[in-house]
């Protein structure tokens, strides 16, 4: 028989053992954000006549993009700054935020990383820049994914809000 103390908590609020919050998937997140950072821009094109006369939209579309990135951050940030954790694994004592900008789109922090990716790759013209966007795309889907369905367990009334607002891109996606 085994000593020790008793953990008569239900499952969802055990200690989850290391490797079981999501580290992995901050540890590839940061991964992936270096790689989008040290990434070369394909194809070159800075030399361009083009690429040149294109300046004044080029600088619109990252202006834009990143200052709504900055705006979707900040507001996330500020919502659930109680609540904060770099994991996507809720903390113990998480409460379900669903006003701000949470009453418009249900992950704003991973949005404002993508659309300032969106943004720089736009204003690089770079091919290669925009294939990493769709990785990281691919990739916050999944962790979100991962995030929601921990937050379904420690807050039920999770799946109605999921419903009621969309993930990344507000009332489209």
């Amino acid at each position: 028989m085994k000593s020790g103390p008793i953990n008569n908590k239900p499952p969802e609020e055990r200690e989850l053992p290391r490797g079981k919050k999501g580290e992995y998937l901050v540890m590839l997140q940061l991964i992936l954000m270096t790689g989008f950072i040290v990434l070369p821009v394909y194809p070159q094109l800075s030399g361009l006549e083009l690429f040149k006369s294109l300046a004044f939209i080029r600088w619109t579309i990252l202006s834009l993009f990143t200052g709504y990135a900055l705006l979707l951050v900040a507001l996330g940030l500020f919502s659930i700054r109680k609540s904060l954790t770099p994991l996507p694994y809720p903390t113990e004592n998480n409460q379900l935020v669903t006003t701000g900008i949470y009453h418009v789109v249900r992950h704003p922090l991973y949005s404002g990383v993508l659309f300032a990716a969106f943004g720089w790759s736009a204003f690089q013209m770079s091919l290669s820049h925009l294939f990493m966007t769709g990785i990281g795309l691919f990739f916050f889907d999944y962790k979100a994914a991962q995030e929601e369905r921990w937050l379904s367990i420690r807050h039920p009334e999770y799946n109605s809000y999921r419903h009621r607002v969309k993930k990344f891109i507000p009332w489209i996606y």
